[in-house]
């Protein structure tokens, strides 16, 4: 199989069972990091997921792995919460999110926007149709982003 046919699958096998334990699978990633393969999973639920929650859903979805055995080359399987400082990829992320102070990181500086390489500003729009970002910056700004300008976005944790 190949590396985005494995995603689709574990995908489905994990919608029956986020449905079941009430989680939201935020992310599956397999990737190949150094000599391993990982099949790496992020999910969340309302309050929070534990270390219990990641415990629960691993191993259920390790059962359902082992029995359609999708993948062939060996693989370490996590199962972890996207963490506070979560990167947006999604709609459902950007939905989500409105709001919420994110921190943004552009391939180049749009002096033409006022913005430089890296800032932080609030979220307030996302179009899904025209792929673009809508925020307001410090000043009260608002600016409109194609996603094709960020390299990355994510929540900002503000201690």
């Amino acid at each position: 199989m190949k590396k985005q046919e494995i995603i689709a699958h574990v995908e489905a096998l994990l919608e029956p069972l986020a449905e079941k334990f009430g989680y939201e699978i935020v992310d599956v990633e397999y990737v190949k990091e150094g000599a391993n393969w990982y099949l790496k999973v992020f999910a969340d639920k309302e309050g929070g997921f534990s270390i219990d929650d990641c415990v629960e859903l691993s191993r259920a979805l390790d059962e359902q792995l082992e029995k359609t055995d999708p993948i062939e080359t060996p693989y370490i399987l996590e199962v972890s919460s996207p963490g506070l400082d979560r990167p947006l990829k999604t709609e459902k992320d950007f939905v989500r999110s409105h709001g919420k102070l994110v921190e943004v990181k552009l391939y180049k500086a749009m002096k033409e926007k006022g913005v430089e390489k890296e800032f932080t500003a609030l979220l307030k729009g996302y179009d899904p149709k025209a792929k673009s970002v809508v925020l307001e910056l410090e000043h009260g700004a608002a600016i409109c982003l194609d996603q094709k300008e960020i390299a990355s976005i994510r929540l900002a944790v503000i201690f």
